[in-house]
């Protein structure tokens, strides 16, 4: 008699995959070969999963969102006159020397009841030093016109 060689499994089974496999040997028939039927795996999304998306793209929005505003206030901010006047002067341009207390001499107590009085070397005399903030304009600067920018390239 005859041995005959065993046959193929007809069904295979995959965890991946919610329905088994039909193991058919291929046959050429118009019906395959215009639509193979593919096995569906099951995609489920997780409230984590969908979370993670959502802060990943309120984040990629907010990453482009705030440069853009602030472009915007500052160009807003060029195009309006600057009337405010500088919080350190008073707008007045000028600030009290420190040194001398705005009197323009500075007394030195040598000691023994002697007292020398000579000119404030930090004012020469004058009792106020130019605003250092408004550089004796007396307009409060904007906050990045008080900044100095350097090309370190």
């Amino acid at each position: 008699m005859p041995v005959s060689a065993p046959s193929p499994p007809r069904l295979l089974h995959s965890p991946f995959i919610h329905r088994p496999i039909n193991f058919t040997p291929p046959s050429f028939s118009a019906k395959n070969l215009r639509s193979p039927s593919y096995p569906q795996i099951k995609a489920e999304l997780d409230p984590n999963t969908v979370v993670a998306i959502s802060v990943g793209v309120a984040s990629v929005a907010l990453g482009i969102g705030i440069p853009v505003f602030y472009e915007t206030q500052i160009d807003n901010a060029s195009k309006r006159e600057n009337t405010q006047p500088c919080f350190p002067c008073n707008g007045t341009g000028a600030q009290k020397c420190r040194l001398c207390v705005g009197s323009g001499n500075v007394t030195v107590e040598l000691g023994g009841g002697e007292k020398e009085v000579s000119n404030c070397i930090n004012c020469d005399g004058a009792g106020s030093l130019t605003c250092t903030t408004c550089q004796g304009s007396g307009v409060q600067p904007r906050y990045l016109d008080r900044r100095e920018f350097k090309d370190d390239d």
